[in-house]
């Protein structure tokens, strides 16, 4: 039951008791009332009754928890949430987000953030300098990211029902002109693929596996030799190498279960994956008892799974070796996905080689090169039809034949061609 006090400034206090914390000591929840000048006594005595109902009835529903800061809150979430059913690369991420979100809103009551407060702190990362290194506005997709982690912990007090509503329903992120990604052009992977023999093989494998796969850096640094079917030339991914600084280096599954894929390989690279196979071994007999054998594809000097760091400071500095700009190590997969699509591949067959969970995604990823092949379909029926264009400057027919028989003469003609380049 809610007690009424009043208070010597003319306000009203209303007290809730909600039972007894794990410390023994009793939860109470406070409110206060303030009448509005003009009314009269009966009319304060029956809203006081009425606010201390409905006050009672949030109480109920477990609106007191909510008088909990968001930082903490957050820290609860991470333990009893996060830790259960996020990966540890996405909880990790997760962490990593709380720098800029603590500072903003970590000190405030979780029932006292407004949507107002959130959109506030989403707009100020996209306007204002907030890269901790280099002081710029950070990206949309950035920005994104750290609503996205408060709204999942305002959805998991919802869920507790600690809370009616989660205000970041209401909050949006100002939408930013979409860059295009940098891939490497055909030029400049002629250069990669001419200096290639000078590196080391698991990079001259990496390098052009990654073009011919489109796989991950997870799925190539979680490549086993098991999983390499010499026999059909096919390549199964059913696994991922992940890092974080409290696991190191472990192993997990694919990002999806559509990520789990097999892909069929050109003789080159079969030849090369021997190759490489057979130096491996040899290296591993050479070193004995100090190789450890955990039959991946891509190891350190004793065997042991590469650290996922590896592959990007090999790019980077062989980049700079042979005089073409840096794309990133993810950029080869997008180059493989360009490949497919400027050669006339479907969407959906290019989502299902990418290990998309849904063609959506492939779509949001390279509208434009869809957008740009569909334009040379335009130039392809042009071609094809290239023909008309021999008809549309012939002579016209002399004056005294009909329009009906011109009409007619050139339907002959036109249907007379089509069966020549059609074959009919």
């Amino acid at each position: 039951m809610a007690t009424i006090r009043r208070r010597p400034n003319g306000t009203y206090e209303i007290k809730v008791s909600c039972g007894y914390g794990v410390d023994g000591k009793q939860r109470n929840q406070y409110k206060s009332y303030k009448p509005e000048p003009g009314m009269t006594k009966r009319q304060i005595e029956k809203e006081v009754q009425r606010q201390a109902i409905l006050f009672e009835e949030d109480c109920k529903r477990g609106q007191i928890t909510a008088a909990v800061k968001f930082e903490t809150f957050a820290e609860q979430w991470f333990e009893e949430y996060a830790k259960v059913n996020l990966r540890p690369t996405s909880y990790a991420r997760m962490k990593q987000l709380t720098k800029r979100v603590y500072p903003a809103i970590g000190h405030k009551r979780l029932d006292k953030i407004t949507a107002r407060d959130i959109q506030k702190f989403v707009t100020d990362m996209l306007v204002n300098g907030k890269n901790m290194n280099t002081g710029k506005p950070l990206s949309r997709k950035t920005a994104v990211h750290h609503l996205s982690f408060i709204s999942d912990v305002f959805s998991y007090a919802v869920r507790m029902g600690m809370l009616c509503d989660n205000p970041c329903r209401r909050v949006f992120v100002p939408k930013q002109e979409q860059e295009e990604k940098q891939i490497y052009t055909i030029e400049q992977v002629k250069i990669l693929y001419e200096n290639l023999k000078s590196e080391p093989m698991k990079y001259q494998v990496y390098l052009l596996l990654s073009i011919y796969s489109g796989y991950r850096r997870s799925e190539m640094l979680g490549l086993e030799w098991k999983d390499i079917d010499f026999e059909h030339d096919l390549i199964h991914v059913r696994r991922t190498s992940q890092y974080t600084a409290e696991k190191g280096i472990y192993t997990d599954t694919t990002k999806t279960r559509k990520s789990k894929r097999v892909s069929k390989m050109p003789a080159s690279i079969m030849n090369l994956l021997r190759q490489f196979k057979a130096e491996q071994d040899e290296e591993a007999r050479r070193l004995g008892t100090k190789w450890e054998d955990h039959d991946r594809l891509f190891t350190k000097w004793n065997g042991a799974p590469m650290n996922p760091q590896t592959p990007f400071e090999w790019l980077k500095g062989y980049c700079e070796r042979i005089g073409i700009p840096f794309r990133n190590i993810h950029s080869l997969r997008h180059l493989h996905a360009s490949l497919l699509i400027f050669e006339g591949v479907d969407v959906v067959a290019v989502s299902e080689d990418m290990g998309h969970s849904v063609v959506g995604t492939t779509l949001n990823l390279y509208s434009h090169m869809f957008q740009e092949a569909k334009a040379r379909n335009c130039d392809a029926i042009s071609n094809a039809l290239s023909f008309t264009n021999e008809v549309n400057t012939e002579e016209e027919k002399p004056a005294e034949d009909s329009n009906e028989d011109i009409s007619e003469n050139e339907d002959e003609q036109e249907e007379e061609q089509l069966g020549q380049v059609f074959g009919a």
